[in-house]
């Protein structure tokens, strides 16, 4: 009889153990992965989606399907949207013929709009012509976009989701940036190499002025003393006088093969992140004394950067690899490489939504 109990107890034993350890594997398996205290969200061009990233794991946590060649992207004020460039221009890099190019796909330009917490699209805005980046003004109300294939910025009034007002701004307008004190909006014309002021009270640009060959995107300290321009075919970035509307001087990088591409300022305005495409490197600049103080590879034609919240980190979307680099940027490296989708554009840093 004892024999008989302790083989039963073995057995039972047994097969406890081969049922509870697969469930206690399986709750192993399903333990929340830890969540970040920012988001990155970054286009990606070529598969028309959104790429959303979290900071702590570094993984996509979802990608969002978008529309046609999501490019420029930004955030409401209260960081609750997320707003989306999108063209449908056809895909004409340097030197291709234009005229061996498919005609544009009118219906699918627009400003996509995206709901932070809910990862959802919310609404398709019409801005013009092939947009590509934009600003908004600082309540909320405009959006100024640029639109590439007509030489001009389109106003969109949020309130109504219309065009209020359209200002010529030279051939091939690209970035958008409006000054600290919103009384003025940049934009740069790569064709015209120059910049425009646009009175945002008026609608109307009050200065064109000449910075460099190819100027791409635009940031301003903090008290709107001074903006930066980075000048694609210059390898070199423009410092202007935001109050004057003028040329100041140029920053050069010290070599003729660099493409200055995206800016990320400090919230302090004391260093500038510059990344530059086809040299695969990250530029930061001491801006009080307007001279570059380090360079470091990032990763395969790095184009929109970004800085985390408590700006230890920089995040650049490069292109070709289809991957977002994650650089220490106190050591000046690439910690790690997230997977994006098909050609990343943009990126955006936000903090993380309220947890559920």
């Amino acid at each position: 009889m004892t024999d008989r109990k302790q083989f039963l107890g073995v057995l039972g034993a047994g097969l406890f153990a081969a049922c509870s350890t697969p469930r206690n594997e399986e709750k192993k398996a399903e333990a929340p992965k830890p969540r970040g205290d920012h988001r990155i969200y970054v286009t990606n061009e070529a598969s028309g989606d959104l790429t959303v990233i979290d900071s702590a794991s570094l993984e996509a946590i979802k990608t969002l399907p978008l529309g046609k060649r999501p490019r420029g992207i930004r955030a409401s004020p209260d960081g609750k949207l997320i707003y989306v460039a999108l063209s449908g221009s056809p895909f004409a890099p340097p030197g291709v013929d234009e005229s061996t190019l498919p005609p544009p796909d009118r219906g699918a330009d627009g400003v996509g709009v995206v709901d932070a917490a809910k990862l959802e699209v919310v609404k398709i805005i019409r801005a013009g012509q092939d947009p590509e980046s934009f600003d908004l003004s600082r309540d909320g109300r405009y959006l100024y976009v640029s639109n590439e294939d007509d030489a001009k910025v389109s106003v969109v009034d949020l309130s109504s989701d219309s065009v209020a007002a359209s200002v010529a701004v030279g051939g091939e307008p690209e970035g958008v940036t409006l000054t600290p004190d919103g009384k003025f909006v940049y934009v740069t014309s790569e064709e015209e190499g120059t910049i425009t002021a646009i009175d945002t009270a008026a609608n109307k640009g009050v200065k064109t002025f000449r910075v460099g060959r190819r100027p791409r995107a635009v940031v301003f300290l903090p008290d709107g003393s001074r903006g930066f321009v980075s000048l694609e075919n210059n390898a070199a970035v423009a410092v202007v006088d935001a109050r004057k509307h003028a040329l100041v001087t140029l920053i050069d990088l010290g070599d003729k093969d660099v493409k200055p591409m995206g800016l990320a300022l400090t919230k302090d305005g004391g260093r500038l992140f510059v990344s530059t495409g086809r040299f695969h490197k990250v530029f930061e600049i001491d801006t009080a004394a307007n001279k570059p103080v380090a360079s470091w590879e990032a990763g395969e034609r790095p184009w929109g950067i970004g800085l985390s919240p408590d700006e230890k980190t920089l995040y650049t979307a490069n292109g070709p690899a289809g991957d977002v680099s994650v650089i220490d940027v106190a050591t000046r490296t690439v910690r790690a490489r997230v997977k994006a989708a098909d050609r990343p554009w943009g990126i955006l840093v936000l903090p993380a939504p309220p947890a559920g």
